[in-house]
């Protein structure tokens, strides 16, 4: 995974005071744990651009001047009116501990459900996984070149040993659903002109007794 560098200084107060002034500055107030002691730092709020604004995942290597403590973002709190930073809280990384982070997905390819007028429903953008530093993936490609209408990707899929997958198997990432005017299958469409009428008839009266409710998909 990539690693983004942090350059820092030690706070030595971490009053309510100290820590208004240091907003006032440009400068976020942030916390390392996990080590044998909370770890409290400012940095500039533009040194977190590439790390927040950003839909990847990305370890973090902060630079205190007097050494370098390698860490991931756990979490952040925003100004509720201006989005300003207001504070971050890291978890320090060890080579020989796994830690758990939430993993961007990414989707490749079209799928000819989609084209065939059906609904790309995108269930899960992210999924926590557990794992140590140097295994943590960037993202997590699924390929959805092969995705018919009714068909679905999930968690069982992309099970890999270098990391565990904090979903249970059946979880389903991305699926492709039936729309109003979704076209028939190929392999559907060698029914008679009687089989298609009798289908028209029972999708009119099926419109006619229901309104589909909005599905949307899971972030």
């Amino acid at each position: 995974m990539k690693s983004i560098t942090i350059k820092g200084s030690e706070r030595e107060s971490v009053g309510k005071k100290a820590t208004k002034a240091l907003r006032n500055a440009g400068m976020v107030p942030c916390v390392v744990y996990g080590g044998e002691k909370p770890l409290h730092f400012s940095a500039a709020e533009l040194s977190f651009r590439d790390l927040v604004y950003t839909p990847a995942a990305h370890t973090v290597s902060i630079d205190l001047g007097n050494g370098v403590v390698n860490a991931i973002m756990q979490d952040i709190q925003f100004h509720p009116v201006t989005d300003k930073i207001l504070h971050i809280d890291f978890y320090q990384l060890f080579d020989d501990k796994e830690v758990t982070m939430n993993i961007p997905v990414r989707l490749v390819g079209n799928s000819p459900g989609v084209r065939n007028g059906g609904r790309l429903l995108f269930r899960k953008r992210k999924l926590a996984i557990k794992a140590l530093p140097d295994k943590l993936p960037d993202f997590f490609d699924i390929d959805i070149s092969k995705l018919k209408i009714g068909d679905n990707i999930t968690v069982a899929l992309l099970l890999n040993d270098d990391f565990a997958i904090l979903h249970p198997d059946t979880t389903v990432v991305v699926q492709v659903k039936t729309a109003r005017a979704a076209v028939v299958e190929e392999e559907d469409e060698e029914e008679g002109e009687e089989g298609a009428e009798g289908e028209e008839g029972a999708a009119a009266a099926e419109g006619a007794a229901e309104t589909p409710a909005a599905e949307g998909g899971e972030n």
